[in-house]
């Protein structure tokens, strides 16, 4: 397996591929020198704004169709180098061949969490006053990982089955039923919901962006642990499943 990680690796080596998903977090840099520009100096600039706006921009928009983009980007990467090929000529197992493309790719969205946390500092730095909510940031960029990580099968599959039209339509109705279903009961059976969710009783955000009321229901911290839970067992799950399909497609 670590033979595979490291050729993996070295296939996102000075790729457009890594260099957007790293660098689609520093847009929140930007947008906080517009803040700093456009809003006067007498209205509230505060952190809990700033969070409000990029943690729910980041889990609505930036990890449904950055995460379908990035698949496609994987799965198009490999289609240009061989279409595996490697697995036969190697006679390595497909199943392994996926599994650690799933790992790579959760790597990588792991590091744009982190670069995505560095934004949210330096964004709060330029345009925010006040005490920095280090808990909140920290927490939120968490959840905001193990959640999204459940899409990663799901997307490349998709990708790797049909190509980018496929993974990119997917991606797009994912985001709306995400949005949609959040702050309803059954959030739960809706993997794309899950990151925004969260970010309701961690930062204080509704799904549509508007702060929400101390005594709102959507705050009930018992829905961290349920979305962490079923994002972790799901993305074992999906891998199982979608490393199986890919396991009898490579054979034949």
């Amino acid at each position: 397996m670590m033979q595979i990680l490291r050729a993996e690796s070295l296939k996102y080596r000075r790729t457009f591929t890594r260099r957007l998903v790293l660098s689609a977090p520093l847009f929140f840099i930007l947008l906080a020198f517009l803040v700093k520009i456009l809003i006067p100096q007498n209205l509230m600039r505060t952190w809990q704004l700033l969070l409000i706006l990029i943690y729910n921009w980041w889990p609505v928009l930036f990890i449904p169709i950055g995460i379908a983009l990035f698949a496609a980007l994987v799965a198009s990467q490999e289609k240009r180098a061989g279409n595996y090929r490697n697995v036969k000529v190697h006679l390595l197992s497909p199943s392994l061949i996926w599994a650690g493309k799933m790992i790579m790719m959760a790597l990588h969205t792991l590091l744009a969490t982190l670069v995505l946390i560095v934004a949210v500092l330096i964004s709060g730095l330029i345009a925010a006053e006040g005490e920095v909510p280090w808990t909140e940031i920290f927490a939120g960029g968490f959840a905001l990982w193990v959640t999204s990580l459940v899409l990663i099968p799901i997307q490349l599959w998709a990708a790797t089955w049909k190509g980018t039209l496929l993974s990119m339509g997917v991606g797009l109705i994912g985001m709306i039923a995400g949005v949609l279903s959040a702050p309803k009961t059954y959030w739960i059976y809706v993997p794309w919901s899950w990151p925004t969710r969260l970010m309701a009783p961690i930062i204080g955000v509704h799904p549509n962006g508007i702060p929400l009321e101390a005594s709102d229901p959507l705050r009930d911290p018992s829905a961290i642990p349920i979305g962490i839970g079923l994002s972790l067992a799901t993305f074992i799950l999906f891998t199982l499943l979608t490393a199986m399909w890919f396991q009898r497609r490579e054979v034949r």
